[in-house]
């Protein structure tokens, strides 16, 4: 059987996209791993089951640009978890992509624009 072991993603401030995935979608942090020689620094994230997220960053950063459009689907529960996360993002000053709604293809979701322009769909 095939699965995902993890996805990464480059960001500027690694310590504020920790936060955030901690804060906001209750993911534990391992510790962070860091090369001098490279200046590459990252943390895995993990969310309860075997979902993990790596977050990474290096001191060239730069010269890392985002090629079409992608997001990341994080599953809170319920929807009134939906509803109030978004709510409390929105709040908080994470722009709003997408309202609550059910999609044509039945998922309940909002996405929201979240730290280093990552945009993160919420659903149940």
């Amino acid at each position: 059987m095939t699965r995902i072991d993890h996805i990464g993603v480059y960001v500027s401030d690694l310590e504020a996209a920790r936060r955030f995935f901690v804060t906001y979608f209750k993911a534990e942090a391992g510790g962070m791993y860091h090369n001098p020689v490279t200046g590459f620094s990252s943390y895995f994230l993990s969310f309860g089951d075997s979902s993990r997220l790596e977050i990474m960053t290096r001191k060239d950063i730069g010269g890392y640009e985002s090629l079409g459009e992608c997001h990341i689907s994080m599953s809170v529960g319920s929807k009134n978890e939906v509803d109030r996360l978004t709510s409390q993002l929105t709040d908080d000053g994470y722009e709003l992509l997408g309202a609550p709604r059910t999609t044509g293809d039945g998922y309940y979701e909002s996405k929201i624009r979240g730290v280093d322009g990552i945009i993160i769909e919420i659903t149940v």
